[in-house]
């Protein structure tokens, strides 16, 4: 291999938001600020319980940029921290899949890919993002979060 990705330290507090803008997409993440159990709703009729620390993450991604999806994305993410909103997994052929404008993941990492089905993933360890931000690594840190790679524009805000 012999080749290094960037890596960048962010702080992140319980109350901030981050979001990496890509091309044509946006991830917003927000960091879990509770241990808590969430639950995943599989295709084969089967509920996975994930057990989440304070200082994971919830990341969220949406296929488009702006005022809308950043609103979204702060739904989604309340939804699922305050609310324990359980994830749904889609079959890799459910029609519903096209039509998915966010999804999301949460746990201790994610990486973000272009090249999945959106909504199709149980693990919680991979993410559907756009092109411009795929291949990215964000794993949690006590005090916020370290991305692996090259991120170009972002921006935290008040959760």
């Amino acid at each position: 291999m012999g080749c290094s990705m960037d890596k960048k330290n962010i702080k992140l507090t319980p109350s901030q938001i981050l979001f990496l803008i890509g091309d044509t997409g946006t991830v917003g993440i927000v960091k879990v600020a509770k241990k808590k159990f969430l639950f995943i709703g599989t295709p084969n009729k089967e509920e996975i319980a994930i057990f989440l620390e304070e200082d994971d993450i919830i990341a969220i991604s949406a296929f488009g940029k702006g005022e809308k999806y950043e609103k979204a994305i702060r739904s989604m993410a309340y939804l699922t921290r305050e609310m324990n909103s359980p994830i749904i997994v889609l079959d890799k052929d459910h029609p519903s899949s096209k039509r998915l404008d966010m999804v999301l993941s949460a746990g201790g990492s994610v990486l973000l890919s272009c090249n999945i089905t959106p909504g199709t993933h149980p693990e919680q360890d991979i993410l559907c993002s756009c092109h411009g931000l795929s291949g990215l690594i964000i794993n949690k840190t006590t005090n916020g979060l370290e991305i692996e790679g090259d991120v170009d524009e972002y921006k935290i805000e008040e959760f």
